[in-house]
């Protein structure tokens, strides 16, 4: 996944023979021969890397390639075939979401309501802060009603494709006219143009509930929404752990014991942020007892993998050990120590997402709401390539041509307890309420306030009748959760 476990084992590959031998000729240019050998390396080094590392590495079958395979063909010619999660890309893709950089975007999430409240409207499931949505006003729960003021039921009914392509590829020299309306009714509209490139960071709202929002609290709530699991600096420097570290800081000044743990749209990510976040949420009592286990292929289990977790966009250096593929529980000892955590969660939860929520329930006081998880049992190295570079010391990544993250070990708790393909399941189902803000009015987080203050969980709200019947609850938006590759590519989509 965009959303894996990024943690990086930069190993020496020995090269095998090419399967294909470049053969010089005479019409054939040096910078042409050069090429071709550069690729058969490049297509030797992912062969070894497959069959040393590969999860499925006993159901490779060895193919046979020339100077013109594409690495991207061949790499999912080498798929396990019920292997949905794998995936490759370029360097410079990859260094960018590691850095928190998006070219070409209005800084937003749109979603749709259809599965439960039967609504195909489009609301606006997130905003980034800094971006051009955030910029003209608008907030989570807003309803786009007109896009250059054609409705966007015309546009879902005769242009569902290029009202697909509008939001995936907006344009960055021409802007649109939208018209909103938002969660109290009041219409508004404005004159939108995406942004060349926008800076992200990890989370999305931080922020303690009291009972001023929602009466009858006890003591204060704390609420973070975390969308993505990173743990390298972003463009600025600025590491993405902070995003983590500063929350918790905050929560523990304001004495709050119970956290409302929103990862509804977090697919994932670097295991070093997933341990800094675990460390914060474990119990005193936790410390020391088993977090993951990691099972490897036959191959690795017999030699007992070490592997190094290294940081991609600073200088490549080892920060932790993780010996014999078990991670302990380490607690922070300036934590807030809560007392009662919960969870919100929907598909788009994945791979670091349910590692953790998977990994705390056996030792932890844990309420979970919301949606079935995705479903992502297991996780990945992330291999560079070239393998290692000079440059890579200095914090230069121009050199990288590609990254490969296939999976490498299943995770499971301190229980023994895998992570199911087909998701965990939360204790009290609640689709996603796109109808309000992060606050205590929408539905998913006022039910854990719900429970705090009454110990049961209210009824799901009354699911609406459908108005406008000739609009097919199948003709949607794209939603990058349902996708077949989410969790593989963060390259957009052609529609």
């Amino acid at each position: 996944m965009r959303k894996c476990l990024r943690t990086i084992l930069v190993s020496a590959l020995t090269l095998v023979t090419a399967f294909s031998c470049i053969k010089p000729e005479d019409e054939v240019s040096y910078q042409e021969q050069q090429r071709r050998q550069a690729a058969v390396k490049t297509l030797n080094y992912l062969w070894n890397l497959m069959s040393e590392h590969y999860y499925w590495n006993e159901s490779l079958v060895k193919k046979s390639f020339t100077y013109d395979t594409d690495v991207n063909d061949y790499f999912e010619s080498l798929l396990y075939e019920k292997d949905r999660w794998s995936w490759m890309t370029d360097g410079k893709t990859f260094m960018d979401d590691e850095t928190g950089i998006q070219y070409g975007t209005y800084g937003i999430m749109v979603g749709q309501m259809i599965r439960y409240y039967r609504d195909p409207g489009i609301y606006i499931c997130y905003v980034y802060a800094g971006g051009p949505f955030d910029t003209a006003g608008v907030k989570r729960g807003w309803k786009i009603t007109k896009i250059d003021g054609k409705t966007t039921e015309d546009w879902i009914e005769n242009d569902l494709k290029a009202l697909n392509n509008l939001f995936n590829y907006p344009s960055t020299t021409q802007p649109h006219l939208f018209t909103f309306e938002d969660t109290k009714g009041e219409t508004h509209e404005a004159s939108i143009i995406a942004a060349e490139s926008l800076l992200v960071r990890p989370s999305l709202a931080t922020k303690v509930f009291t009972a001023k929002d929602y009466p009858g609290l006890p003591a204060p709530v704390g609420y973070f929404n975390y969308l993505s699991f990173k743990a390298d600096n972003d463009v600025n420097g600025k590491s993405m752990m902070d995003d983590i570290t500063e929350a918790m800081d905050y929560f523990k000044k304001q004495n709050v014991k119970t956290l409302i743990l929103d990862l509804r749209y977090n697919g994932g990510g670097d295991s070093r942020a997933s341990n800094l976040l675990v460390s914060y949420l474990a119990p005193a009592s936790a410390r020391g007892q088993v977090y993951v286990k990691r099972t490897h292929n036959q191959k690795k289990r017999a030699s007992d993998l070490e592997s190094t977790v290294m940081s991609p966009s600073q200088a490549i250096s080892a920060i932790e050990s993780d010996k014999s593929s078990t991670i302990h529980f380490s607690c922070k000892p300036d934590s807030p120590e809560f007392e009662h955590l919960y969870f919100i969660t929907g598909k788009g939860s994945a791979s670091a997402s349910e590692m953790v929520l998977n990994g705390l329930k056996p030792l932890a006081d844990i309420h979970h709401v919301g949606d079935t998880t995705y479903g992502k049992p297991n996780g990945m190295y992330v291999f560079l390539y070239p393998s290692h570079l000079a440059a890579y010391d200095k914090g230069d990544y121009s050199g990288l041509q590609y990254v490969f993250l296939p999976i490498c070990f299943y995770n499971s708790n301190g229980l023994g307890e895998n992570i199911p393909d087909t998701g965990i399941i939360p204790d009290n189902g609640r689709p996603d309420d796109l109808h309000h803000d992060f606050d205590a009015t929408e539905d998913n987080i006022a039910a854990c306030l719900h429970h705090i203050v009454h110990g049961t969980y209210p009824a799901l709200p009354e699911a609406p009748a459908q108005t406008k019947a000739s609009i097919c609850t199948d003709a949607h938006l794209y939603m990058w959760e349902t996708d077949k590759n989410y969790g593989r590519y963060t390259v957009k989509r052609d529609f």
